[in-house]
């Protein structure tokens, strides 16, 4: 089957979801500096949401535009991609309202590990669908960087129980392994894969 409704439909939970986050941000009733400084860390965690948000549907998009054509198995594990992402609205409000208090930013810590192990499932989907030899199997490979960010969040999470602040700063950090463009579906792409 083709992947245009699964694309379109990605992309409107993935736009509603950045909505409702930037809808939880509440503007201060008061005119001062100090009132717009006690939003800082709900901003923090609208900042980081966002970004990872952002990394999860740029990277969707280069997972889809390597498939021809999708089945029923990826359209569940898209789903269940989408589901995790549908939560993070939640978490960020709670961890940025909380001023990043361990439960919450241990949820949401829970939840990154989640989206993380989804947006694995859903490659794993597409590459058993299109054959090892394909394109994607070949730009993908090993997907250290992939297992990589898994890990950092289970010791992320791990370590907000005790330090919630420092497991906050592993969160970024896989933030930003990942906003350094990962260029190897591009590179697949324009070499070609000899087959």
């Amino acid at each position: 089957m083709g992947k245009g409704r699964l694309e379109a439909f990605s992309d409107g939970v993935i736009a509603i979801i950045i909505t409702i986050m930037v809808l939880e941000l509440k503007v201060p009733h008061e005119p001062t500096l100090a009132a717009l400084g006690e939003l800082i860390p709900v901003f923090l965690s609208y900042i980081l949401s966002f970004v990872f948000v952002g990394i999860y549907w740029n990277n969707h998009h280069h997972l889809l535009h390597m498939a021809h054509t999708i089945n029923g198995r990826i359209l569940w594990a898209n789903l269940h991609l989408l589901f995790w992402l549908s939560v993070v609205p939640f978490v960020t409000a709670w961890m940025g309202e909380n001023n990043f208090a361990t439960v919450p930013v241990v949820l949401y810590g829970v939840v990154m590990n989640m989206c993380g192990f989804a947006f694995f499932l859903l490659s794993r989907a597409l590459v058993a669908h299109l054959g090892p030899e394909s394109e994607l199997a070949h730009a993908l490979g090993s997907d250290y960087k992939g297992l990589l960010s898994l890990v950092a969040y289970v010791i992320g999470t791990a370590i907000s129980s005790i330090n919630p602040h420092i497991g906050f700063g592993i969160y970024v950090l896989v933030a930003l392994m990942w906003f350094i463009p990962d260029r190897r579906m591009a590179r697949v792409v324009g070499a070609g894969v000899k087959k």
